[in-house]
């Protein structure tokens, strides 16, 4: 088990990584300094029937009252529509300032719930247990929160810094292999922005990841949060070095976007994304091409896409491109490596990108 406190300027959380922790989470929840009471626990349909049972148990043998709220799963819930059916049960289970939302599953719960807590009643406490390795490895820290637009991934949200974070690894092992190895691009990607010494040990220890080998996975959950944490503390909201952190979802974003959030998986996408920028950097960023092969293969090997799809010259994949969070006029703010763990910023314009993919 392993655990280590996020330290903001404002204020600070803990975060918990180990084998069977949702069966704690009241005794981690008080822990954390969050009063008993009513609680609304946001889930989808298809976490819920898995662990939300066990989840409320230990929240009610800790004093709490948990209400459940289940969301259609998948990114369509990532919406206006379903966020303000959230709305509506807070205010009719009568939640108030201290009422905590816990979000648990993946990504999209995450954001979800992540939204809400942040706009109900100006902000609620946040608990996130994220079900996910993408969830797990990055979404649940750094505190950002969103929904989609019909035109755009992430294009309405706050940052909101969860109160607490509770990532049980035993929860991956009934993820579908497509959902587990997608969730492994985020972490490839801590290491090939910040830790070339992370991406050697990751792929030696690959085979036992991917037999999601308990020691192993929360090796690499903790590895990457702590990684997570050290550059989102000193830039909490974007303003700087955080933005290495979009290193392959520049075009991964609107790779999704642009299929609808059908085709592709989030990490899927930015794998595609991560091949690409690597490309990229060959000519703008001095990478040599043999370390953007050998981060090519180590995404082939984990098991997930690295080519673009051939009907990627579309009218949506441009708009999509174009509604980048990072845009600027003409231009966007792109993550490319110099060498591998070692990441920097060049600003491209659209034309570039689309003229080198």
């Amino acid at each position: 088990m392993r655990h280590f406190q996020v330290k903001f300027a404002s204020a600070a959380h803990e975060v918990w990584v180990g084998a069977g922790l949702i069966g704690k989470l009241g005794r981690l929840t008080r822990e954390a300094g969050l009063a008993p009471g009513r609680i609304a626990m946001v889930t989808d349909s298809n976490v819920g029937p898995l662990y939300s049972e066990l989840a409320s148990d230990s929240l009610r043998a800790s004093g709490y009252e948990p209400i459940t709220i289940e969301v259609e799963a998948g990114e369509q819930s990532k919406s206006l529509e379903v966020l303000a059916t959230l709305y509506d049960r807070f205010v009719a289970e009568q939640l108030d300032r201290n009422s905590i939302v816990f979000a648990l599953g993946g990504g999209v719960v995450g954001d979800l719930a992540g939204f809400a807590a942040a706009t109900y009643l100006r902000g609620v406490p946040l608990v996130q247990i994220p079900t996910t390795v993408v969830a797990q490895v990055d979404s649940s820290l750094g505190g950002k929160t969103a929904v989609n637009h019909h035109h755009a991934k992430n294009l309405l949200g706050a940052f909101y810094q969860p109160r607490l974070i509770v990532a049980d690894v035993a929860a991956l092992r009934t993820l579908a292999d497509r959902e587990f190895r997608e969730g492994l691009a985020e972490v490839i990607k801590y290491g090939a922005i910040m830790d070339a010494a992370m991406l050697e040990r990751y792929g030696a220890s690959l085979d036992r990841i991917l037999a999601r080998d308990e020691t192993a996975v929360e090796q690499f959950v903790g590895d990457s949060l702590e990684r997570k944490a050290q550059v989102v503390t000193d830039d909490e909201r974007e303003q700087g070095r955080r933005r290495i952190l979009n290193f392959g979802h520049t075009v991964g974003h609107a790779l999704e976007a642009a299929f609808g959030y059908k085709q592709y998986l989030h990490g899927e996408a930015v794998a595609i994304g991560m091949v690409e920028a690597a490309k990229l950097s060959i000519v703008c960023a001095g990478l040599s091409p043999a370390e953007a092969e050998q981060l090519s293969k180590l995404i082939e090997r984990s098991g997930l896409p690295t080519a673009m799809p051939p009907q990627w010259q579309s009218e949506e994949f441009e708009r999509a491109l174009k509604l980048d969070k990072k845009r600027s006029d003409k231009a966007v703010e792109f993550v490319m490596l110099e060498k591998l763990g070692r990441a920097v910023l060049r600003r491209l314009s659209f034309d570039d990108i689309l003229d080198n993919l």
